[in-house]
């Protein structure tokens, strides 16, 4: 996949990690390794060029179906009609693989997100 370039002053792809009451909480999914998954997250941010940024944010509301990830789309992504994707059951490296593979190939309104990470995709809760 080629990566998108993207122009002065234009927004990339990001990555909000919920970390609030229930995601990242090693009592609620014991099994994964929240902390490292989140450096990867950074990391691959790091190395990026400038294509990817990563953030955290409190509850984002969804607890049944955490971790959450939401995947924004950059300025052309969004210019393209792309919107905020919500995944949910972010638990293993899987997940990351797919999530990472599709910012790198333009994420939303870009690329088409991979498959498994579709069926992940969850409903944004309603204020």
């Amino acid at each position: 996949m080629t990566p998108v370039p993207i122009r002065y002053g234009a927004r990339p792809c990001s990555l909000v990690v919920c970390r609030g009451c229930c995601c990242g909480d090693p009592r609620k999914n014991p099994g994964t390794d929240h902390a490292g998954q989140l450096a990867r997250l950074r990391e691959a941010a790091a190395a990026s060029g400038g294509r990817l940024a990563v953030r955290t944010s409190e509850c984002l509301g969804p607890c049944a179906q955490a971790n959450i990830v939401v995947v924004q789309p950059s300025t052309e992504g969004r210019r393209r009609g792309g919107r905020a994707a919500w995944i949910g059951f972010t638990l293993d490296e899987d997940c990351l693989d797919d999530i990472l593979a599709w910012t790198d190939a333009g994420g939303p309104g870009i690329a088409p997100p991979p498959a498994t990470l579709a069926l992940q995709m969850i409903d944004p809760p309603k204020n």
